[in-house]
């Protein structure tokens, strides 16, 4: 599997991502896509041709591996990189789309039409919330794979030998795992990459989730303040200036509007 076109996809991310997803993103590709590559895959490529069980009888040592190892752990992690980065690629597809409905507004209304959105990358609106949703999704799938990895390998750990009195074996054999040891330092190492990824989401979560609490209060308090000296007037605060633009070819609203809805256009997405 090619890699390299996930990467590429991705760099993308680091221009719509805080201080915590750039380090998330590092850590994804440096310390769990590279380990996979580099030596994961090396380590698990024998695990069946080298799993030895200490019998003869025809379909004993087959049926003791799928026992022990129902799924295999580089199959696992893959299918773990790629959900745990699919949310991302949604940021992206979502912050595309916007310029392209951008694009499409100049072409329609020309250079004089105004903008429908300021900065397409700022997380307001619907991108702010499909950012925090692929923070969610991310820390979930996570989080299920580190129990599915306990539920089929307790305490995430292999060990030596294992008994095995499955049929077709004639009695209860011994069978033995190649390289425990050093599989057992990969697991432990990619379970502990996994908790770091699952802080720095909850962490980045939190810090967005915070950021925008304290605009709310700020803009509240700000409107309070003005409408306690102005008691008539309409700020712009009120019409949520990060989520409403004024259109260049829209005229100029009064002063004192009695309808400052009615100048404004709300972009949702």
């Amino acid at each position: 599997m090619n890699w390299g076109i996930f990467e590429g996809i991705l760099s993308g991310v680091n221009k719509y991502s805080t201080a915590f997803g750039r380090i998330w993103l590092s850590l994804v590709f440096i310390f769990r896509l590279l380990v996979y590559l580099v030596t994961a895959e090396r380590v698990w490529s024998d695990d069946h041709k080298d799993f030895d069980c200490n019998t003869r009888q025809p379909g004993c040592s087959n049926v003791c591996f799928d026992q022990f190892f129902p799924v295999s752990h580089v199959r696992l992690w893959a299918l773990q990189l790629i959900l745990v980065t699919c949310p991302s690629l949604l940021v992206v597809m979502h912050v595309a789309y916007r310029e392209a409905r951008e694009k499409k507004h100049r072409e329609t209304a020309g250079e004089g039409g105004g903008r429908l959105y300021l900065n397409p990358g700022k997380k307001r609106g619907g991108l702010w919330w499909t950012y925090v949703c692929s923070l969610v999704f991310k820390a979930g799938v996570d989080a299920a794979f580190l129990y599915v990895f306990h539920s089929f390998y307790p305490k995430y750990t292999l060990p030596p030998v294992v008994k095995c009195h499955a049929a077709p074996c004639p009695n209860t054999v011994d069978c033995f795992i190649s390289k425990p040891s050093e599989k057992n330092i990969f697991t432990f190492f990619m379970v502990a990459t996994a908790v770091v990824c699952i802080l720095l989401n909850l962490v980045e979560l939190a810090y967005l989730v915070n950021k925008r609490c304290r605009e709310c209060l700020a803009a509240r308090r700000a409107r309070a303040t003005h409408k306690g000296h102005h008691p008539d007037c309409v700020t712009s605060k009120d019409l949520l200036s990060d989520d409403l633009i004024y259109l260049g070819s829209d005229p100029h609203p009064p002063l004192l509007p009695d309808h400052p809805q009615d100048y404004a256009k709300k972009t949702i997405l």
